[in-house]
């Protein structure tokens, strides 16, 4: 019988020697590991906050007319070791109070405003995710946090889905640029499916290799909603 990772990595895009190569990494590297993709996170996150100051000014004076309504959008998810944290976003659609859709649910597309569509096909939105990385709430590759309510339910009906919180999340992950947007059960659980394999397997090429990938989902719209 094959191992659950054997399982796993058979549902994945890479050869052999590609998989060979993305080998978890050993004890003696782990730390070294840490430290380098604290460094990233930091960097990154310094380096585009300017850019995001820019674009919250561009946002504060477009969205009257565009996307009315506050520029930035709040919802607690679920983070490290199954704890809530406050995730930071650009708002791209209209307000429904305090409503939350059910997590098997599809996305209310129809509330999503002009203004806001051309953000989530550019990934924009997300750009304010930094501040989460500079508080240590997440980090830059990592699995994408669900709201905390969804992946409550998520780790009773879903396999595996709880290993997902043994890292930080992350703004962009495996999951998003090989698997698309999860909206239904079965893509929730081949986002599972790819986040396991990325903690099992994470290093820096990995971590190159993901980072990469989402430049091309930035610019084919892959994933979009």
């Amino acid at each position: 019988m094959k191992s659950n990772t054997a399982a796993i990595t058979s549902r994945f895009p890479f050869t052999s020697h590609e998989e060979r190569s993305y080998a978890a990494p050993s004890l003696d590297h782990k730390t070294g590991f840490l430290f380098a993709k604290r460094a990233m996170d930091l960097a990154f996150a310094i380096l585009t906050f300017p850019f995001l100051v820019a674009l919250s000014f561009l946002l504060a004076i477009a969205n009257p007319f565009l996307n009315p309504g506050p520029v930035f959008f709040r919802q607690e998810r679920m983070g490290r070791d199954g704890r809530p944290f406050v995730m930071w976003k650009f708002r791209t659609m209209t307000d429904n109070g305090t409503a939350l859709r059910a997590a098997d649910a599809p996305l209310d597309e129809d509330r999503i405003t002009p203004l806001g569509r051309l953000l989530r096909r550019t990934k924009l939105d997300e750009l304010p995710n930094i501040l989460n990385v500079l508080k240590g709430d997440m980090s830059l590759v990592g699995p994408r946090p669900d709201a905390f309510a969804h992946a409550t339910e998520y780790l009773v009906r879903v396999p595996h889905y709880g290993k997902r919180f043994t890292v930080r999340p992350g703004i962009t992950g495996l999951a998003q640029v090989r698997g698309g947007y999860a909206d239904n059960p079965r893509a929730v659980q081949r986002k599972a499916r790819y986040d396991v394999f990325y903690i099992r397997n994470r290093n820096l090429r990995l971590e190159m290799y993901v980072i990469s990938l989402t430049f091309g989902v930035i610019f084919s719209g892959f994933g979009q909603r």
